[in-house]
Order: C-alpha cells, then sequence, then structure tokens
C-alpha cells in the first residue's frame, strides 16, 4: 500500500479528493492528514496581500475577521473530520489529526512515524510564501527526504 502524508489548511472539496485519490491510479493509498487551521498559520498581512493577488479585494479586507486560536482550532477540527469522510468514502484509508505549531516539524514527524511514500501539499497560493521559497512546500522539501507534491486547492473556503 502507497502512504501519502497530505498537508492541508481546510476541508477538502470533492474536486480535491478526486484529484488526490486518483495521482496514482489503481493503486491502494493510506492517507496520513495534516490540518493546520488558516488563521493559526500566517500573519493577517500575508494572507491579505494574497487575497489581493487573487483579486479578491472584499476577502482581504475582511482578514481580520478571520478566526484564530481556540476559533479556528474548533473549525480546523470540523474540516478535517469533513476531509477524512471523504477520503474514506473515496475507498481509502485516511486518518489525521490538527498541527497545533509548527507544521513542518509535525510534518518530519509523521513522515517518519508511517514511512510516508510522499507528501502532498494542498493549499491555495500564497504568492508571498512561494515568491520567496518559505511556503509548505518549499521548506518540506528539505526536510522531510520524500517526494513532496504541491498541488492548489479547488476551491477557497
Amino acid at each position: 500500500m502507497f502512504t501519502s502524508v497530505l498537508m492541508i489548511e481546510k476541508a477538502l472539496t470533492s474536486a480535491d479528493v478526486e484529484f488526490v485519490t486518483t495521482l496514482h491510479g489503481d493503486e491502494d493509498v493510506a492517507f496520513h492528514v495534516l490540518l493546520q487551521p488558516r488563521g493559526d498559520q500566517a500573519d493577517r498581512l500575508l494572507r491579505a496581500i494574497d487575497d489581493i493577488a487573487l483579486g479578491e479585494l472584499d476577502e482581504a479586507a475582511h482578514e481580520r475577521e478571520a478566526p484564530e486560536g481556540k476559533d479556528a482550532a474548533a473549525l480546523g477540527e470540523q474540516a478535517l473530520e469533513v476531509s477524512l469522510a471523504a477520503l474514506r468514502g473515496s475507498g481509502n484509508e485516511a486518518e489525521g489529526r490538527i498541527v497545533e505549531d509548527h507544521p513542518l516539524d509535525a510534518l518530519r514527524g509523521l513522515v517518519d512515524e508511517v514511512e510516508a511514500d510522499e507528501v502532498i501539499v494542498l493549499t491555495d497560493p500564497h504568492y508571498v510564501e512561494e515568491f520567496f521559497h518559505r511556503d509548505w512546500a518549499s521548506r518540506a522539501r528539505h526536510k522531510v527526504g520524500v517526494p513532496v507534491l504541491k498541488l492548489f486547492s479547488h476551491s477557497k473556503a
């Protein structure tokens, strides 16, 4: 069985699930999902710049309203459960957890723990971080010792 660690920041859409579950054809895949809620991962300025770059001016104006702390964690738990149910519903094994502190340390630990074959980072675009190679996928490539695939999610949450 192929083992993928899937790093996300929001609930997977049906298109996201179809995309990641068909990457390996008919091979059985076990997914280990790490979710760090968006409200806990980047400061508001970077999120607002990303929104502006995507033409989402209304979103940029409302970044200060994004849930953080315990509110973000509660939404994250819901997003994780939805994502795991969707992955399992597609016939795959799936388990997951919320990342509370340093996402790349959690990623490296999980890759070692489950002896992952690959990491898939599935997020919205983060232009500032990507430009400076400070996004999860760029940084993970130097830490985890397995191939890292970066994909953009199919819709904004």
